[in-house]
């Protein structure tokens, strides 16, 4: 397995999978290894006195060896004090963490400890090799302190994973990678081919046909993003802000390394349903938000917070590349580069809904695709090229605050590219997810949707026996649009930036990505499928729910945009509205008297009922009636100390307010009791 260009590695691995032999490989053509051994003596245990022996008796004598046992804090400080140019092997961590719970070295942050080795590692200059068990496949053990130590290497690997260039799974002696390392190219060698406009293959569209593309130097680096601004709304006294495109300079920054299986961050998957338990408290009549929940627990979720706040910064991001050949049938030439540069100009639907939402807006030139019912729309490099330019679009706007990506696309044909990446990612037919084909007046053009269905028909023929791999999807079928789409979705995922998609190149772009990276769709959101059967069917692929069913059809971006207040107000809604006052009686108040109650509801001893004993009607031991039970009719004997006074309750509003007997008006005293 070749791992050139590495400078730091985590081999994890089972208990005798293979991983410290794999691990030594790695390291066997260097001049001199340090080994930094981890675990503390073998005591009185031979069989542990084994294993340590194997270990030694594997090294080459010009490996120097270090133990870190007495003292778990001073692997961090070994790593940090490494110097570049010398190789560093340290076998292994679940020895280091035995050691850090060893009620020796105890009370220990161990928190505090792991974060710091994670630091020496991602700041260490040598090359660096580390050994670690994966605990994370094997049962929950049963005593306290098995849990506590996988529960401490768990989070040990995940930290050193998260700060080594490359992480290795050892199998029964087979490596597999699972995080890939940063190559850089060498010095001597030109940088990847850069994001251009051309195709360089004969019979392939030129630059002349896009608006404002963003020129290449000699050197092939990818163009400078282009400007944004907010647009203003149109007044008869002022002009539109001018938005443009891709300036004409280069940067030689090469961009991370896509693969398939990049370890991305997630959304908080505790603050979303907590978001949602919050607005059933809310002060909110009858059944409250509806289904404008999924954006308050999309947004508590992205932004890791049960009250999210509403999205204040957002940037609407305009792809334009156009498609050649049968997929652009029925389409007017040009009219996609006027509609970029009307959008460019602060003028047409885009600009004007981006103004009213007060929403950044960038113009972004992708590479024109070459027909795909002949050939690869794209080469490798521009692929390459595509994505890491889209990742680095996502990046600055991430810098500049931005908080709401809004993903928009006008190039010509890309509704038939986005049917067939759909259609080789989820096996959908082509005629089912392509809509008709209107024409400027309104008309349908069944010609022009048989041709365009006729190239994505070919296209798939003849990549049947190709890959559907990521990569070999864009190059073959997907185009500049969509290969520039999921490089954002990619870095917004990254800097954990959600993203409104919106039409059939936001959602193709989604489901490539996805195989990238799957944590991408969970930081989609989906305004409306405008009826688009391609965006329907991707979004049952992807699991997004449209928030809405207006069938708009103002453009891609455009319809986003004209939901986009609704789901502002709901977020504001959720963050602003107060927890509804609960309404409790008081078992003592006004309201509800105490004591006991006659057949009427009405406190026994007030108006016509007196208390049980008395068959006269009148209270007992009031006037000239006698308590129950005493014949004399005297006056009362004085009560015992221990029996509190009673006192009848006078009531409130509308009624008698004199605690005097009164005779009842039921002679026959039938009422009381």
């Amino acid at each position: 397995m070749s791992l050139d260009g590495w400078n730091s590695v985590l081999v994890l691995g089972g208990i005798r999978s293979g991983k410290s032999e794999f691990a030594e490989s790695l390291v066997a053509d260097a001049a001199s290894v340090r080994y930094v051994a981890t675990a503390a003596g073998a005591g009185d245990d031979p069989e542990w006195s084994a294993r340590l022996a194997a270990h030694r008796a594997r090294r080459p004598a010009s490996w120097s060896t270090e133990e870190t046992a007495a003292d778990p804090r001073r692997l961090a400080d070994v790593i940090a004090a490494a110097r570049p140019g010398e190789t560093l092997l340290v076998d292994d961590l679940g020895g280091w963490v035995t050691v850090l719970l060893d009620p020796a070295h105890q009370p220990a942050d161990d928190t505090a400890t792991i974060d710091e080795l994670a630091a020496a590692v991602r700041a260490c200059p040598a090359r660096l090799v580390l050994v670690s068990p994966e605990v994370g496949l094997s049962l929950v053990p049963t005593t306290p302190l098995g849990r506590a130590f996988t529960d401490a290497l768990g989070a040990a690997n995940r930290a050193v994973a998260d700060a080594c260039d490359t992480v290795i799974l050892v199998v029964a002696g087979q490596p597999c990678r699972l995080k890939p390392a940063e190559v850089a190219p060498a010095a001597s060698s030109p940088p990847t081919t850069a994001l251009t406009t051309a195709v360089p293959t004969q019979g392939r569209p030129t630059p002349g046909a896009s608006a404002g593309a963003a020129p290449v130097d000699s050197a092939g680096a990818l163009p400078v993003s282009p400007p944004v601004s907010t647009p203003e709304l149109p007044t008869t006294e002022t002009t539109p802000t001018v938005i443009g495109s891709a300036g004409a300079a280069a940067s030689a920054e090469s961009g991370p390394d896509i693969q398939p299986g990049l370890e991305l961050p997630m959304p908080d998957d505790e603050a979303g349903p907590q978001a949602v338990a919050r607005l059933a408290t809310l002060d909110v009549p009858v059944t409250g938000f509806g289904v404008l929940e999924q954006v308050v627990s999309f947004a508590a979720a992205t932004q890791g917070t049960s009250t999210p706040a509403t999205w204040r910064s957002v940037r609407v991001l305009l792809l334009h590349g156009d498609y050649t050949g049968g997929a652009a049938a029925g389409t007017l030439p040009g009219e996609s580069t006027r509609r970029a540069r009307q959008a460019a100009a602060g003028q047409g639907v885009l600009a004007r809904l981006a103004a009213e939402n007060g929403a950044g807006l960038q113009v972004i030139d992708a590479p024109a695709a070459a027909p795909i019912e002949e050939g690869p729309a794209l080469t490798a490099e521009q692929v390459e090229s595509a994505l890491r330019y889209g990742w680095r679009l996502a990046e600055e706007a991430a810098d500049a605050g931005v908080q709401l990506l809004v993903l928009a696309a006008c190039g010509a044909g890309a509704e038939a590219a986005a049917a067939a990446v759909l259609a080789a990612t989820a096996g959908a037919e082509p005629p089912a997810v392509l809509a008709r084909v209107v024409t400027e007046n309104g008309g349908i053009d069944d010609l022009a949707w048989m041709a365009r269905c006729a190239a994505v028909r070919d296209a798939l023929h003849r990549t049947r026996r190709r890959s559907r791999d990521a990569k070999e999807v864009l190059a073959q079928l997907g185009g500049g649009e969509i290969a520039v789409a999921t490089g954002i979705l990619l870095g917004a995922t990254a800097r954990r930036t959600p993203v409104l998609l919106d039409g059939p190149v936001g959602v193709a772009a989604c489901l490539v990505s996805r195989d990238l990276a799957g944590q991408t769709r969970h930081w989609c959101l989906l305004a409306d499928h405008g009826g688009d059967p391609a965006v329907r069917l991707a979004a049952d692929v992807l699991g997004l729910t449209a928030l809405t069913e207006l069938r708009l059809g103002l453009g891609e971006g455009a319809n986003a945009l004209t939901v986009l207040p609704l789901l502002r107000s709901a977020l504001a809604l959720a963050a602003d509205l107060p927890i509804r006052p609960e309404r409790s009686t008081d078992a003592g108040s006004a309201e509800a008297p105490a004591g006991p109650t006659d057949g009427d509801g009405e406190p026994a001893g007030n108006g016509d009922a007196a208390p049980a004993g008395n068959g006269g009607g009148e209270p007992a031991g009031n006037g000239d009636a006698a308590p129950a039970g005493d014949g004399d009719a005297g006056p009362q004997e004085p009560a015992e100390e221990d029996e509190p006074d009673f006192r009848e309750p006078e009531p409130e509003g509308p009624g008698p307010t004199s605690t005097s007997p009164a005779r009842s008006a039921d002679p026959t005293g039938t009422r009381v009791g």
